[in-house]
């Protein structure tokens, strides 16, 4: 079995629900709030990042650690307030995928809607009439009950997944 390190990088606690999810189910796992992460990733077979969006990218704190990580296994992981298969949500994997350092291989993606930051939703409401988002109040609803029970499955089933594929990965090459 493979040893893993998961850094996320959380503002209102969903990546970290999701996050702390991939930890348990990996098993043999270590996990660090981005501010605390340590700077030397050579023990791990596999290193997972979680963020939220923001504008469609990673967040601020996820987009300068991106470039840091280099030659080693990574998995992709983000919450965010948009349906999981959105161009929204898909985009920013490959913003975040471009980021990363020299010789990274990216071996999955999890995506998972999560609740909107209530401050960003005030912040819109007050914003006057013309605001375009205010077309979003009925996905912003829906958003407010994730991640639930039904995604943290996913994320363990995605580490399964994973597993799977890490062990074909060393059995053909």
């Amino acid at each position: 079995m493979s040893k893993w390190l998961i850094i996320y990088s959380s503002l209102t606690g969903n990546t970290k629900k999701i996050a702390e999810k991939i930890c348990e189910s990996a098993g043999d796992a270590d996990i660090f709030d981005i501010k605390s992460a340590p700077a030397n990733f050579s023990d791990y077979e596999v290193v997972a990042l979680g963020y939220w969006l923001k504008r469609g990218a990673p967040d601020p704190l996820m987009t300068e650690f991106l470039p840091k990580i280099h030659d080693t296994n990574v998995i992709l992981f983000q919450t965010h307030g948009t349906e999981k298969f959105t161009e929204h949500s898909i985009t920013a994997f490959a913003r975040a995928g471009y980021l990363l350092g020299e010789n990274c291989k990216i071996l999955g993606t999890f995506s998972c809607q999560g609740k909107i930051n209530p401050a960003l939703i005030e912040k819109r409401m007050k914003s006057g009439e013309n605001d375009p988002h205010l077309a979003n109040i009925d996905r912003w609803k829906k958003a407010a009950d994730h991640p639930n029970e039904e995604d943290l499955q996913d994320a363990e089933n995605f580490v399964e997944l994973i597993k799977r594929k890490i062990l074909l990965l060393k059995k053909y090459e």
